[in-house]
């Protein structure tokens, strides 16, 4: 297996260490032919990318890419901030950026703001204090995977599970009926066997393998997430960036429309 292309890497615009050229030189060094730049979204409390900065920071990612001669896609990992499905990402956004990716994170502003209790906060307690998660707690964090599922364009869900235990194969036939693709993560392993096989077995659903790389030695690392698809003797051919091959996203498909 070779890793294509890795849509999910951070810069100093929200939590990495490397610069954008410094990212996109190591993608290159290490064949890969495509890579998104996907620093945290707005409603970070910690480490957002700011609206003011995107201007800049499409011009570095334009400037490595032109320098270094490897694709770079201009992306934004937004979050979830509502049950609902409400992400901190607006139409109004949508032409400066090129690919799409979300997903649960803590300390971020939810929309509505009872959500930070209910389910931003709540997770994070739970998961903090190793509590048992209810069936409540899980068919609230499903139903707010598959709400934003429905509600945007997104290509990638990211780490799904982190810090929001979910029933994964229901989000899974979210993802495969609108197109989105569900990130197998090289940094932590967010699926059991038994999930991720459940969700093969009984979906459609399309995966990509991402780093989620907050330095630039770590671009293009897949090797988490290739030991647990060698044990389980995975069908490759459900991971379209691997091997030559590339995504359809969903995000470029709905802009078009626009």
């Amino acid at each position: 297996m070779i890793l294509t292309a890795d849509y999910h890497t951070h810069s100093p615009y929200s939590h990495g260490k490397n610069t954008i050229d410094e990212n996109v030189l190591s993608a290159k060094q290490k064949g890969l032919s495509q890579i998104a730049i996907t620093d945290h979204g707005f409603a970070h409390m910690v480490f957002p990318l700011h609206r003011k900065e995107v201007g800049k920071y499409r011009a570095e990612c334009e400037s490595a890419s032109k320098k270094h001669g490897v694709s770079v896609l201009v992306g934004v990992e937004t979050n979830i901030l509502s049950v609902s499905g409400n992400v901190d990402f607006r139409p109004t956004d949508y032409e400066n950026f090129d690919v799409f990716l979300c997903g649960t994170h803590i300390c971020v502003w939810c929309e509505p703001f009872f959500d930070l209790f209910r389910f931003c906060a709540k997770n994070y307690a739970v998961e903090k204090l190793h509590l048992k998660k209810s069936k409540r707690l899980i068919e609230m964090n499903t139903t707010a995977y598959v709400n934003t599922i429905k509600n945007n364009p997104i290509d990638i869900l990211t780490h799904v599970n982190y810090l929001c235990k979910c029933n994964s194969l229901e989000v899974a036939k979210a993802a495969a009926d609108y197109g989105t693709y569900l990130e197998l993560s090289a940094k932590k392993p967010h699926f059991t066997d038994d999930e991720l096989m459940d969700m093969v077995q009984k979906t459609s659903v399309r995966f990509v393998i991402n780093s989620d790389a907050h330095s630039a030695n770590r671009i293009g690392d897949s090797a988490l997430a290739e030991t647990q698809l060698k044990r389980l003797n995975f069908p490759m051919d459900r991971i379209d960036n691997i091997d030559g091959r590339l995504p359809t996203f969903r995000f470029a498909e709905y802009k078009k429309q626009l």
